[in-house]
C-alpha cells in the first residue's frame, strides 16, 4: 500500500509513518515543519518521500498525493489556546486545510481518507462516557474547525467515491511529544517537571478528568480504519474508556519517575473542560480496535523516552 501522512512530522504523525515503514508499505509525508520536527522522522528518511509544503498549498498536496491508496490526514492546528487567540487562522488550517485535502484524494483517485478527529467536538458533556450519538457543542473554536472538518470529510468523500472514516482522538500521550511546544500536552509537561526537580502546574482542579490514550494504540486504530474491510463513513471515538483526573496522572508519573511532587495549581484555561471520557464500543465493533497500552505502562514507556531521548 501506499499512503500519504499529513503532519507526518508530528507528534502522532510520525508514530504513523514508522509503523507504516515497519509493515513494508510506501510513505509520502506532507508537512510545512510549522510545529513537526524533521528529527522526528529522520530514522526513516530514506525509506519515505518527504514533502515539505503545507496542506493549502495545492502543488506540494498534489506532489505528495500522487499515488496513495489512503491519505492519514493528520495536520492540524491544534491548540485550543491558539483557536481563541487566532481563530481565523485555525479554520484556515483545520477547515479549508481538509477540504483542499478530500479534493485533491477525488483527483488523485485515493481509496480512503482517515481523518485525525478530536473529542474536542463534544464539549463539555452532559453525560458520560462520552459516545458517538451525543450531540457536538465544542466550547472552543479548535473544537468547532474539528466538527466541521470531519463533516467535510464524509461529505465531500461521498460525493467525490471516497471512503471515509474520521476517528475522534481523546488525550494522546507518549514518546516525542514536545513539551516546550505551545502545541504541548500536559503530560510532556508534567513530565519534564518532575524530571527536573520542578514543580508542574495543573491548570484548573485537580478534579480536572481526561481519557489518556498512548499513541500505539491510536497508531493501531489508524491502521484498522485503513483496512478496505473497514465501514466507509465512520465516526468514532479512539481512547481508552478510562477516567484519569490530573492528579492521578501525576502520581502516576512520579511513581514512574521515582519522586514525589507536589503541584502548582493554577487557573483553569479558556475553553477547556471539566470532565471527559470515551464510550469505545462503536471503534470495538466497526474496526476491531482494543487499546492494549494501560496508564502506568505508557506513562512508564513516556518517562524512560524523556530521561534519555534518542538522538534522532
Amino acid at each position: 500500500m501506499r499512503a500519504l501522512v499529513t503532519g507526518g512530522a508530528g507528534f502522532i504523525g510520525h508514530h504513523l509513518v514508522r509503523a507504516l515503514v515497519d509493515r513494508g508499505d510506501e510513505v509520502a509525508v506532507l508537512d510545512d515543519l510549522s510545529s513537526g520536527q524533521p528529527s522526528r522522522v529522520q530514522p526513516v528518511r530514506e525509506r519515505i518521500d518527504f514533502v515539505e509544503g503545507s496542506i493549502l498549498d495545492q502543488a506540494a498536496l498534489d506532489r505528495a498525493i500522487d499515488g496513495a491508496e489512503v491519505v492519514f490526514h493528520e495536520a492540524a492546528l491544534a491548540s485550543v489556546a491558539i483557536s481563541v487567540a487566532d481563530p481565523i487562522r485555525t479554520n484556515e488550517v483545520n477547515v479549508g486545510g481538509t477540504i483542499a485535502v478530500l479534493l485533491a484524494a477525488a483527483r488523485h483517485r485515493v481509496r480512503r481518507v482517515v481523518f485525525a478527529g478530536s473529542s474536542a467536538v463534544y464539549g463539555e458533556p452532559r453525560r458520560l462516557p462520552l459516545d458517538e450519538e451525543q450531540r457536538p457543542m465544542p466550547a472552543s473554536p479548535y473544537g468547532v474547525s474539528k466538527l466541521a472538518a470531519e463533516q467535510y470529510v464524509h461529505v465531500l468523500a461521498k460525493l467525490h467515491g471516497v471512503d471515509s472514516a474520521v476517528l475522534r482522538y481523546f488525550n494522546v500521550y507518549g514518546p516525542g511529544q514536545d513539551p516546550a511546544s505551545e502545541y504541548a500536552a500536559v503530560i510532556p509537561k508534567f513530565i519534564t517537571a518532575v524530571l527536573g526537580g520542578g514543580r508542574p502546574t495543573i491548570n484548573g482542579s485537580g478534579a480536572i478528568a481526561r481519557d489518556f490514550v498512548f499513541v500505539d494504540d491510536v497508531v493501531a486504530a489508524n491502521l484498522l480504519a485503513a483496512q478496505p474491510t473497514s465501514p466507509s463513513g465512520l465516526t468514532c471515538n479512539i481512547a481508552t474508556g478510562d477516567r484519569t483526573t490530573l492528579v492521578q496522572l501525576l502520581d502516576a508519573v512520579c511513581r514512574a519517575a521515582g519522586r514525589t511532587v507536589e503541584p502548582i495549581y493554577g487557573p483553569p484555561r479558556d475553553g477547556d473542560i471539566l470532565d471527559s471520557v470515551a464510550d469505545i464500543t462503536m471503534a470495538r465493533e466497526a474496526i476491531s480496535y482494543r487499546p492494549l497500552v494501560r496508564l502506568d505502562e505508557g506513562i512508564a514507556r513516556t518517562v524512560a523516552w524523556y530521561r534519555e531521548p534518542p538522538s534522532a
